[in-house]
């Protein structure tokens, strides 16, 4: 994913430090080529060799280190860097770039860096909370540094408040939204729906499926990377919700209609994701069951279908994706779908195909358009994601 990619890791002097080689070692797995740079306090908090072990780079910290491999090594690795992530960032070290200050290797190098630069603040409560420290941030931000906002909890000084560093994970989703896709759904609005919906019976009891949204998810998560402004409508999922998203949580499969249609005259994109419950109960003399030959009788009504209503309302230039998921005549049934709906495209995968279906990592599924079939091999929901986004744009180009 980040092959040809150079990572800038800046590491300044924070208990957080050592959080760092996680995220320089899930970069490298990720093929991305890891320079690190240290302050001389940081050295205090983790050893460079940790840094050169997991990167298989030299580790820098003396500007003036003759054992180098570049005759201006600070300038050569800024040429080189595609996006610099300075975290931990100190406040020493955000008081000197912010005043453009550069006496070591780590501020020398960032100063000489026109790429993307990210800073993410940690330290004591009260001196992110200083003014002072917060014009600096400021004048980072206006001069084109993202600030990434520290998380509040336990801090290693004993304090509870603001100035944890995010975990690597959130580090590495700024890194993969900067550099991680080629930026080819720039502009474009894109609304996805995912997960299942839930359909009350009592205060107890509800009618549901067994999707886990993770299809959804990941097509939102891919079309943001790609650059795309991404609305996702989301019934009840345990899938942790992809950063940089406006998320919009339902329940029920007509607070689902009701989010969706509200919001669908403004998209250049609609994919429906979403495995909505077919029907809910339907009250009966303001009751939604009845007694009878000595049990209980639930009678039950149509949901709103969404993608007719999305189909019958589609705007000029407007491309809509929908998903099918059968246990027979796959291809029949989803094409008939695909005309009936009046859809661009449709998504077609089997219950009965190994790899495929709810609640997997992985997926086997068959693009379906006017003109096309095609089926794709097994692979992660990401991989199939970017390949049905592949097929949006060039269906958009033509």
């Amino acid at each position: 994913m980040l092959k040809g990619k150079t990572v800038l890791l800046a590491v300044s002097g924070s208990i957080a430090a050592y959080k760092i080689a996680y995220l320089a070692s899930a970069l490298k797995k990720l093929e991305a080529d890891v320079h690190v740079l240290m302050t001389q306090n940081a050295t205090n908090f983790i050893n460079p060799i940790t840094f050169e072990t997991l990167t298989g780079n030299k580790c820098l910290v003396d500007t003036f280190d003759r054992n180098f491999e570049f005759s201006v090594e600070h300038v050569s690795l800024a040429k080189k860097a595609d996006v610099v992530m300075i975290a931990p960032a100190s406040a020493n070290v955000i008081g000197k770039i912010a005043h453009g200050i550069a006496d070591d290797m780590l501020t020398t190098t960032v100063m000489a860096c026109r790429c993307k630069k990210f800073v993410s603040p940690a330290m004591n409560t009260n001196m992110f909370e200083n003014p002072i420290v917060q014009d600096n941030l400021k004048t980072l931000e206006h001069y084109g540094y993202e600030v990434i906002s520290p998380a509040s909890g336990y801090l290693a000084c004993g304090d509870t408040g603001k100035g944890k560093m995010p975990e690597p994970e959130l580090l590495m989703e700024y890194i993969l939204r900067e550099v991680g896709c080629e930026k080819d759904m720039e502009g474009m609005k894109v609304l996805v729906t995912a997960g299942p919906t839930r359909e009350p019976v009592d205060p107890v009891r509800y009618i549901t499926n067994h999707s886990t949204g993770k299809m959804g998810y990941a097509i939102a998560k891919i079309c943001m990377r790609r650059g795309a402004q991404v609305t996702l409508v989301s019934g009840p999922s345990a899938v942790k919700p992809p950063e940089f998203v406006e998320l919009v949580p339902v329940t029920t499969a007509k607070e689902m209609f009701d989010a969706v249609t509200e919001r669908a005259g403004r998209q250049d994109v609609i994919i429906k994701a979403a495995a909505v419950a077919d029907y809910r109960p339907k009250y009966v003399s303001g009751e939604k069951m009845k007694k009878k030959d000595g049990g209980l009788s639930l009678e039950m009504e149509r949901t709103d279908d969404i993608l007719a209503y999305l189909g019958e309302h589609k705007r000029p230039g407007q491309f809509l994706c929908g998903f099918a998921m059968e246990t027979e005549n796959l291809l029949e049934n989803s094409r008939r779908k695909l005309e009936k709906k009046n859809l661009d495209m449709i998504v077609a995968n089997s219950l009965r195909v190994e790899g495929a279906g709810f609640g997997g990592d992985t997926n086997v599924v068959t693009i379906i358009t006017e003109k096309e079939e095609i089926p794709l091999e097994k692979m992660t929901k990401e991989e199939t994601a970017g390949k049905i986004l592949d097929q949006i744009l060039k269906m958009q180009n033509h």
